[in-house]
């Protein structure tokens, strides 16, 4: 992994756009995440765009498409390869405490799972695949794929780019962060959740 970090350092223009794209691409689509988490691939772009070699919304662009691209691939390579997929030798070296972990995920928070995932390492590079399987409705994925997308390569450049030379003091702190946040908005949504609740209790009860 380091050389492929290495090997990025040194790009410049359309070639680092090309390879941060790809790997944000792949990290859904080929599973390339549990090699090469994308927020690194994505923080070392944004330094890349402090240093001028890169155009910093150029970088964010490609950065979000290619997440949003890859996750739907990722979605119909679970929809159509199903179960069989977990029982192949990718998904037997992907482990199954892994598979296990990200279904217990998409079960509880349902096409929520899709923009939380993208939060949470493993998460971001199984929940795809998982709700094609679980033929979770295209339209409701895509919404929230879109939606996470977006928010998270943005952030995760703009990171980048902010830390600029120092990228790598923020890096393993970044995934703690982006944990803490899918908490959030979860104790976020659950209180409004509950609020509601109690709104249409009490209008129902009144005369």
């Amino acid at each position: 992994m380091d050389g492929v970090i290495d090997t990025l350092a040194a790009l410049s223009g359309w070639a680092a756009l090309l390879v941060v794209g790809g790997l944000a691409f792949g990290e859904s689509a080929a599973f390339v995440g549990l090699v090469l988490p994308g927020e690194t691939a994505l923080l070392l772009g944004g330094a890349l765009a402090a240093t001028g070699r890169v155009s910093l919304v150029a970088m964010i662009v490609v950065s979000t498409v290619g997440a949003i691209a890859g996750d739907s691939v990722g979605y119909e390579i679970g929809r159509w390869s199903g179960p069989p997929l977990r029982r192949s030798r990718v998904g037997r070296w992907i482990g199954e405490q892994r598979w296990c972990r990200a279904e217990r995920f998409v079960a509880r928070h349902g096409p929520l799972a899709v923009l939380l995932g993208r939060w949470v390492g493993v998460l971001r590079t199984l929940v795809p695949a998982l709700a094609g399987m679980n033929r979770m409705p295209y339209r409701r994925f895509l919404l929230f794929n879109a939606l996470g997308g977006a928010a998270w390569a943005g952030t995760v450049v703009l990171v980048g780019y902010l830390a600029g030379a120092s990228w790598r003091r923020i890096e393993d702190h970044l995934g703690e962060a982006g944990a803490g946040l899918a908490a959030l908005v979860v104790l976020c949504l659950a209180a409004w959740w509950l609020i509601r609740r109690r709104r249409q209790a009490r209008r129902a009860a009144r005369p």
